[in-house]
């Protein structure tokens, strides 16, 4: 007899409710949870997918050891035995351990609650992750501006009168570093009381086509445009901080700072009207709910922590931030901020290129220099979890050199792909439907307060176990093969009763998991501030000198020579990064990898719609078929990330129907953010050319 069980979907940032009917272990159907406290009944294709991973044939059940070409079966013990063996004999001869941890790690709350003895046990201080192709940007902004790297001010969508939206695609993402599951019911509510939605992009996105009102903008220079939306706040008279005001330091500093630019230029820069500029500064300043957010475009960028910034000190230039209907900061059931460190900048430096630290990791764009350049602290050892760099981090093909040549590589992860391909072990964990899930990361970032418990669906088979167990049991084994003591295990539930108690609300466990459509903590609350700020004097630091300092980079590059196509990137509704790409049900459709091309860069080039076309960097060269389209601008094309799945060796059948092109095989790491280090994806240039 079927079962029907509520569960949230872990596939996204959203963390949509859902109801999985299960006849024994076989998924029925999954649908969208109409009594769900914060998703209220929305899903999106993304959570069919749970239902192929967890029933792939291709997913790995066992560990494999590489012996040559091929990939043999061993045994935990075994497995981890040698790793730990292996990692104790490079230590002993002074080659350094690395970790890398992928994007699916924050849907996974029992990762982080084990990742510190790997690291231990590898010697490393820090850490690589998706985070420096992501959202890093972000956190260094909120650090220096806040006090704490993790005080995400959230756009209040169900409240505000107006939303701009400037690089993102919540009709795909349905929120991204923003938890907000049904944006497009959100988006027709705040029209159906009279407001508005603007988008800013590159790209007619799903979002643009839906939004009340969209403008272009030439890729990478969104700093002239935020600079210019508060110039022009600055000439109406509408700067009005309001009950902010006496927690700003430094606002009249970082104003000043912005006046050496004007609006003219700014505009002719960004390729965005003046009168354009001009009106959606008139409507963010008219006193009324506003909210501005910027996400991927703006994040993975040359600018990206600048553009944060300037982001920030508009919601503060409009008196929106902490404010009903502006940007707010929530009271989550498990406080984060409140129960980690605020974060650090700079406290060591990358060993070749020299880049800061920051959040206790190290750019990524940095790997693959430091496994090939030979020294003292070489990177011999890879362990990685949950992730795929050679598909999302840049230059994939030097990373696939780099990765080759390592003594030792452990791939956490369910499957053969592009990057674990060249592990020596690969380390599987159950299905999803064998792991219970608890937004930690991701409710704090929520558009409400809520906590919700889902327990697994599905008992694990035996010689199966979670991520969380292989994190713990493989740190032990190293460490143990070291000669160190391993530490005390607890289990990431222990760890979470412990989170849920210690914090504002006083939850336990149980009482959250006797709640199975979640419980509802009510919407954001305004006046958080300044009793939520970490600066010990608890002010807004409007003008830290990292940033003043950038604005001097910035005018430079307003100077520098005007590029010709650049490369974009984008994303779907039915993919998420690389890892989904071997469902049936989603890859089902038209072919999604392709080069977006307006009609006039298409026809100067003698480009036909659904043609082949080469696309060629600096880096590297890929062929793709062209999508002839008014939907970018001209002098801007889009090629989607994740894909590239044909490379040897790689065991996904399903994905090798429709393997796509990698964008970065394109991508530069020799182009970064210098301030965050976070790779500078968009903006790439780039020539097109037919096949």
């Amino acid at each position: 007899m079927a079962i029907v069980h509520t569960r949230t979907c872990h596939i996204c940032e959203a963390n949509c409710g859902i109801l999985v009917e299960l006849d024994g272990d076989r998924v029925v159907s999954i649908k969208g949870d109409p009594d769900d406290v914060l998703s209220h009944g929305h899903v999106c294709p993304k959570s069919t997918a749970i239902a192929d991973l967890q029933t792939d044939p291709d997913r790995l059940r066992r560990p494999v050891k590489r012996v040559g070409d091929e990939w043999v079966e061993v045994n935990w013990e075994d497995a981890f035995a040698d790793i730990a063996r292996r990692l104790a004999h490079i230590r002993a001869g002074g080659g350094a351990g690395a970790l890398y941890i992928g994007n699916p790690s924050a849907h996974n709350y029992g990762i982080g609650t084990q990742t510190a003895v790997v690291k231990q046990a590898l010697g490393c201080r820090t850490v690589y992750s998706a985070g420096t192709v992501d959202q890093i940007p972000h956190q260094l902004a909120q650090l220096w501006m806040f006090g704490h790297n993790s005080l995400f001010p959230i756009a209040d969508i169900d409240r505000t009168q107006t939303m701009l939206i400037i690089g993102a695609n919540p009709m795909a993402s349905n929120g991204s570093v923003w938890t907000a599951p049904g944006f497009r019911q959100r988006a027709a509510a705040l029209r159906a009381r009279g407001g508005q939605l603007i988008v800013v992009d590159p790209r007619r996105t799903e979002t643009a086509e839906m939004a009340d009102s969209h403008v272009f903008i030439r890729p990478g220079t969104d700093p002239a445009f935020l600079s210019a939306l508060i110039l022009a706040l600055d000439e109406a008279g509408a700067i009005r901080p309001g009950r902010l005001e006496p927690m700003l330091e430094g606002f009249d500093d970082a104003l000043a700072a912005l006046r050496r630019f004007d609006i003219p230029a700014l505009s002719a820069h960004c390729g965005v009207a003046e009168a354009d500029i001009r009106a959606i500064a008139a409507r963010l300043g008219n006193g009324e709910p506003a909210c501005v957010y910027g996400r991927m475009g703006v994040s993975v960028a040359a600018f990206g922590t600048l553009n944060h910034w300037l982001i920030q000190l508009l919601n503060i230039a409009t008196g929106n931030m902490d404010r009903v209907g502006g940007v707010m900061f929530s009271t989550p059931a498990v406080d984060m901020v409140a129960l980690s460190g605020k974060g650090a900048y700079g406290r060591t430096k990358s060993r070749v290129s020299g880049l800061n630290e920051i959040m206790s990791e190290l750019p990524v764009v940095t790997l693959a220099e430091e496994i090939l350049t030979p020294g003292e602290g070489q990177i011999r050892a890879l362990v990685t979890i949950a992730g795929n760099p050679v598909l999302s981090t840049p230059d994939g093909r030097a990373l696939d050199e780099a990765l080759e040549s390592l003594e030792l590589m452990v791939s956490i992860d369910m499957y053969v792909t592009e990057t674990s391909r060249h592990a020596h072990y690969i380390l599987p964990p159950c299905g999803p439907l064998q792991k219970d899930h608890y937004p930690l990361s991701l409710g704090a970032i929520a558009v409400r307060n809520y906590a919700k418990y889902s327990p697994a669906l599905l008992p694990m088979g035996e010689g199966e176990k979670a991520d969380w167990q292989i994190i713990a049991e493989l740190g032990r084994a190293m460490l143990q093969a070291q000669g160190q003591p391993a530490p005390n295990l607890r289990t990431p539930r222990e760890v979470l009763d412990g989170m849920l108690r210690a914090s504002s609300h006083g939850l336990t466990l149980e009482q959250v998991e006797a709640a199975p459509h979640g419980i509802d903590l009510g919407p954001l609350q305004p006046g958080r501030l300044p009793e939520r700020l970490y600066h010990p004097e608890k002010r807004i630091r409007c003008a830290p000198e990292q940033l003043l300092a950038d604005l001097d980079r910035f005018a430079t590059s307003m100077a520098g020579p005007r590029e010709g196509l650049l490369l974009i990137g984008r994303r779907h509704v039915r993919s998420n990064n690389s890892w989904l790409h071997n469902s049936k049900r989603l890859l089902k459709g038209p072919d999604r990898c392709t080069l977006m091309i307006h009609p006039d860069d298409a026809a100067a080039r003698g480009i036909r719609n659904g043609e082949p076309v080469s696309i060629t960097s600096r880096v590297g060269s890929v062929t793709a078929p062209a999508e002839v389209t008014e939907d970018v601008m001209p002098g801007t094309v889009s090629l989607p990330h994740g894909w590239g799945h044909d490379r040897k060796g790689v065991k996904l059948s399903v994905a090798a129907t429709r393997p796509g092109v990698s964008a970065n095989d394109l991508t530069d790491r020799k182009r970064y953010d210098p301030l965050s280090g976070n790779a500078a994806l968009t903006a790439l240039p780039v020539e097109v050319a037919a096949a």
